[in-house]
């Protein structure tokens, strides 16, 4: 076996000890598909009040920018699906913010695979990207054949669905590479179909400034008049063409501690949200991603969807 399949092997069984779902290995090059489709997005205004996602085009599309020397970006999945949902009566939250900020878990895993990696190997020079930086995640895994892009634009794969974070380690060693996943979604449109703002145009395309994950956490100013009735009592995110999804009943709880759900996030009313204090949002929410809206902005989304 050469070293590339070696360290490839040992990254993969690493990784899995880490308590990673999977992981895949691409080789660090221009994404050439992508490069026409984020132009277009971008160029029909769908990226609404982000306009972060205008910055930085060519580090978007070529890792070599973003870590000099790139040779491989290693693609992983964690599993977020929880065991206990939110009572049926709740204004909904999105599973993935259910517990402790992704970023931290994960950054901390990225780091302990690096340091393996440079135990391992020696001399190994990357970086590790949570969604923090202008990485597109969904892109990288799908070419290291960790699933497809579905038509909701989310990644998919056959053995567990979509309720997964993804990162990357991007380093200047070479490595086997994967190759890419078909695509499995076949003539269903359930995503489609059941998205309560239409925000999946068309099958692979979604309008960023109509999807309720948007409208509830990165839109800053008020949510508009026309969207009162389609909201589906999201509070914070939307998981709904996840949800719909067939390939999701493979979904099987996580084992992470730390993504478990705040008693107190589950076992709330409607009624009890609508009183909320912001005491009490700071102890439900200490380290958790819903932060990110403050208190202000998850009492403006509960106002909406109770008016």
């Amino acid at each position: 076996m050469n070293h590339a399949a070696l360290y490839s092997q040992r990254i993969k069984s690493e990784a899995k000890r880490l308590g990673f779902l999977s992981c895949g290995i691409s080789k660090a090059e221009f994404l050439e598909e992508e490069a026409p489709r984020l132009e277009n997005w971008l160029k029909n205004g769908m990226q609404g009040e982000m306009s972060y996602m205008e910055n930085h085009f060519d580090k978007r599309l070529d890792p070599t920018k973003l870590v000099p020397g790139a040779k491989s970006v290693i693609s992983l999945l964690l599993n977020y699906y929880p065991e206990e949902m939110q009572r049926e009566d709740s204004y909904k939250i999105s599973k993935y913010a259910y517990g402790t900020d992704y970023h931290f878990v994960i950054k901390d895993k990225l780091k302990a695979l690096l340091a393996f990696l440079q135990d391992e190997i020696g001399e190994v020079d990357g970086r590790a990207f949570v969604d923090s930086a202008p990485v597109m995640d969904k892109a990288w895994a799908a070419k290291s054949g960790l699933g497809w892009m579905g038509k909701h634009s989310n990644l998919l794969s056959k053995k567990v669905g979509s309720f997964f974070f993804i990162a990357e380690l991007i380093v200047d060693l070479a490595l086997d590479y994967d190759p890419p996943m078909t695509d499995h979604c076949g003539s269903c449109t359930a995503c489609i179909d059941a998205c309560p703002t239409q925000a999946i145009v068309q099958p692979y395309v979604v309008d960023g400034s109509k999807c309720i994950s948007y409208l509830t956490i990165e839109l800053k100013n008020e949510i508009p008049a026309h969207f009162s009735s389609q909201m589906d009592d999201w509070m914070f995110g939307c998981d709904v063409c996840q949800d719909v999804c067939p390939w999701n009943r493979f979904s099987k709880p996580h084992r992470e501690p730390l993504f478990n759900a705040h008693p107190e996030l589950l076992s709330k009313s409607k009624k009890e949200w609508e009183e909320i204090t912001e005491e009490v949002f700071q102890e439900i929410f200490r380290k958790s991603p819903v932060k990110r809206t403050k208190f202000s902005g998850l009492q403006r989304n509960i106002k909406f969807l109770k008016e």
